[in-house]
């Protein structure tokens, strides 16, 4: 078993977080001991956004931190854990709260969905979502 980060780089499919995560020098925190609970959007999910917003955002290292951490609890939250959770919200790393239901699949503010949960890792565990969190 592998932390955070080397388990999201083997999966290949979060070339695009590794990418943020390295720019706004994230991945120390990420392989530290943790736990972390990590809501890690996919290259697909990166794609969805409008044109040229990635590079805006690797170019603007404070705003990309804000949304990266805005993708992590701290501490293990398991599917069940987050499926207790419903109607309820969990508080992100940078501050701000996600809001879960549960009521047509996970949702994590209305609609981004999770897609994949419980990759456990060393430090945590990861769950994956088909759109990039951006905090209100």
């Amino acid at each position: 078993m592998h932390d955070i980060i080397d388990t999201a780089v083997a999966a290949g499919s979060f070339k695009t977080l590794a990418a943020a995560l390295t720019a706004a020098d994230l991945l120390g925190t990420l392989k530290s001991a943790g736990p972390f609970t990590v809501f890690a959007p996919t290259d697909e999910a990166f794609a969805k956004l409008p044109a040229g917003t990635v590079e805006t955002l690797l170019a603007d290292i404070p705003k990309l931190t804000a949304i990266l951490t805005y993708h992590v609890v701290a501490g293990t939250v398991t599917a069940a854990d987050v499926v207790a959770m419903d109607g309820q919200s969990a508080k992100t790393v940078n501050g701000a709260s996600l809001k879960i239901s549960t009521t047509d699949g996970v949702k994590l503010n209305g609609s981004t969905s999770v897609i994949k949960t419980d990759i456990a890792c060393t430090n945590g565990v990861i769950h994956v979502i088909d759109s990039v969190l951006l905090p209100a």
